[in-house]
């Protein structure tokens, strides 16, 4: 009777692999050194969120409140404003902007001309790399009241100027719109990379069978394409309340603030700029706890309904 092979211990078959493979274990150590240094160090500093920080006096000689400083912010008149801004704002980006680039991908794969798919993808992800300040200065340019090419426009079929920078009711369009236009083409990228996947064989056969264009779409792409939106779309739900900061501080101003003060722009208001470390350390973690039990949430509802989820 033959028997079974044993097994070989953890830390000898990892000699064996770091033996073998310490090339790529070298390359992995850098980013893995840069996340505990920037993103898992610091984590120490969170105490602050619970204690009377005094720079003086340093992280453990503070006086220890509890939750004094959540309560602050829960109590707070600013606190549903500010929750309802963070939330208005990051789901209308994820329902016009998450599509977007869904859309684009399936678009640019159904096109036969490859020049000018090639030509169209161009032009769509150079946006990605202008920066936010350049950005928000072209929105200011565009939509300025008096020269703005908007606003001539307008004025051009009739209609009266806006100051659309400085409508609350605005704010949010703009924010996402512009959003969509900057980022839609790059993101594509990873959807475009996914279609690629999809075996040709599935696309000879439906055209056999005399499948049109859209039910190519329906049966082949989109099947095709859900394992990568649902991560996708889980890993967006995790960053719900951390919208970018830096656009919409800049875009900020006094006429659209009940539209544009967000928890981010928030923290940074009283953080650095009022230097009031403790509460804006609570408010950072309250918002952290949000989009983690958000993350959790949707990755549990992705393995209900489906094969696909991040852990």
């Amino acid at each position: 009777m033959l028997s079974k092979p044993t097994k070989k211990p953890m830390g000898i078959r990892m000699q064996k692999a770091i033996r073998k493979d310490w090339q790529l274990f070298i390359m992995c150590l850098l980013p893995v050194i840069y996340y505990i240094v920037f993103h898992y160090i610091p984590m120490y500093g969170v105490q602050i969120a619970f204690k009377d920080f005094y720079a003086s006096k340093g992280i453990w000689g503070s006086q220890w409140v509890g939750m004094k400083y959540f309560k602050r912010f829960f109590h707070s008149y600013q606190f549903w404003p500010l929750i309802r801004n963070t939330l208005s704002l990051s789901f209308l980006q994820i329902a016009v902007g998450f599509p977007a680039p869904i859309i684009l991908a399936i678009l640019l794969n159904q096109m036969k001309n490859q020049r000018f798919k090639q030509f169209v993808q161009t032009v769509t992800y150079c946006p990605h790399f202008i920066s936010i300040v350049v950005l928000t200065g072209m929105l200011s340019v565009f939509l300025s009241p008096r020269s703005g090419l908007i606003n001539n426009l307008i004025a051009f079929l009739g209609g009266e100027p806006k100051f659309f920078l400085g409508e609350p009711g605005w704010f949010r369009p703009i924010f996402v719109l512009s959003g969509v236009w900057q980022n839609a083409g790059w993101s594509a990228i990873i959807y475009i990379a996914a279609l690629g996947g999809i075996s040709w064989d599935l696309y000879e056969a439906a055209k056999m069978d005399g499948a049109s264009k859209w039910q190519i779409v329906r049966h082949i792409d989109i099947p095709g394409l859900m394992p990568t939106v649902t991560m996708m779309l889980i890993m967006e739900m995790g960053k719900v309340m951390n919208i970018g900061f830096q656009k919409a501080y800049l875009m900020q101003n006094g006429l659209n603030i009940s539209a544009s003060e967000i928890i981010p722009t928030y923290i940074y208001k009283i953080g650095l700029i009022d230097a009031q470390y403790s509460y804006s350390a609570a408010i950072s973690l309250f918002n952290n706890l949000i989009n983690i039990i958000l993350l959790v949430t949707v990755n549990k509802i992705a393995q209900k309904t489906g094969e696909n989820s991040l852990w």
